[in-house]
């Protein structure tokens, strides 16, 4: 009879499996490195091109270069901005432009939007149509309106108003026009992203609210004021708040129309004519910076338009919270 020797149990060379919430913090931390592994390119590059030139700005702000040879100022610069005779002209404009822009161009995009919002068909068509000057580059818009500011009796406005009996004007060549016009041209080209932004706003109020408003006995008027304000007010604070922070670094319009005003003129001055009425704070410091070459001067002038912004953004935030406080809103 054969004796049959037990074997004994082979170990298995194969490690247990972790648990399952050490897989899932495994995982989680696979996860996030791979997420941070992306963003760190954007980081990288938002410093680079960001924080960087913000804090060699700080640092030029202080110091004057004269003849390549760079020294230190200290507050020289900063004071030197308040005894600059065109500081006082560009504020001026600048500040009256913004005035003159957040009334129409903030107030002619919501009466567009809410006119758009009673039409049930083309729609579509429309929104592209009030898009299209969003498009067009600045400076090809503002080429545009040379051609209907254009002081002869050729300008296309100049013809229509020559037919209604009407004087003649100079538009930009004259320093009672300039702002108007420049206030005109920069809501066409501008006002609709504010439009579509405020027809979506008007899109999103649920009709509930106008029906219940109608059983109540309220009127156009009533319902403008009691639903559709009430409702789309975060939208237009916001249209409001980007509207002047645009405003105030207003630029490329205000270059273009003053370089061309002044070639056909064939002055001397570099930027701002005439009299000085197209002359805004971000041309003034381009001017400073690009053609005199002061670079340290025109540093502290853009530090100054920051704290300028920053300032006037944070008084509008407090406001807004206190409307909103106010009005018994969450």
């Amino acid at each position: 009879m054969a004796i049959v020797t037990p074997v004994a149990p082979v170990a298995s060379t194969t490690a247990p499996a972790p648990p399952a919430p050490v897989r899932l913090r495994s995982r989680r931390w696979r996860d996030q490195l791979t997420g941070h592994t992306f963003l760190l390119g954007a980081v990288v590059c938002f410093a680079f091109f960001s924080w960087y030139p913000m804090v060699k700005e700080i640092i030029m702000s202080f110091q004057r270069t004269r003849r390549g040879v760079t020294t230190w100022v200290g507050w020289a610069n900063y004071e030197r901005i308040w005894d600059d005779p065109s500081f006082g002209a560009a504020w001026r404009n600048t500040l009256a432009f913004t005035l003159l822009a957040l009334v129409l161009g903030y107030a002619l995009p919501f009466l567009i939007a809410i006119v758009l919002n009673e039409f049930h068909h083309a729609q579509g068509y429309l929104r592209a149509l009030v898009y299209l000057p969003v498009i067009l580059p600045p400076t090809a818009g503002l080429l545009l309106f040379k051609y209907l500011y254009d002081p002869s009796d050729a300008g296309i406005l100049n013809f229509i108003l020559t037919r209604l009996g009407l004087p003649s004007s100079q538009f930009v060549q004259s320093p009672d026009t300039t702002m108007l016009s420049l206030v005109i041209a920069s809501t066409w080209l501008n006002m609709g992203g504010a439009i579509l932004i405020y027809l979506a706003a008007l899109q999103n109020i649920p009709g509930d609210l106008y029906e219940a408003a109608e059983l109540d006995g309220a009127g156009p008027v009533r319902k403008f004021r009691s639903v559709t304000l009430p409702a789309i007010s975060p939208v237009v604070f916001f249209a409001l708040l980007t509207g002047m922070i645009y405003t105030f670094q207003y630029f490329t319009e205000a270059f273009v129309a003053s370089s061309s005003a002044n070639a056909e003129a064939s002055s001397s001055e570099l930027l701002g004519y005439p009299a000085d009425s197209l002359l805004f704070y971000s041309t003034e410091l381009y001017q400073q910076g690009f053609s005199y070459f002061k670079t340290g001067y025109a540093s502290a002038m853009a530090w100054l338009l920051f704290l300028v912004i920053f300032g006037a953004t944070v008084v509008m935030l407090r406001m807004s919270r206190s409307l909103v406080h106010d009005s018994g809103r969450p």
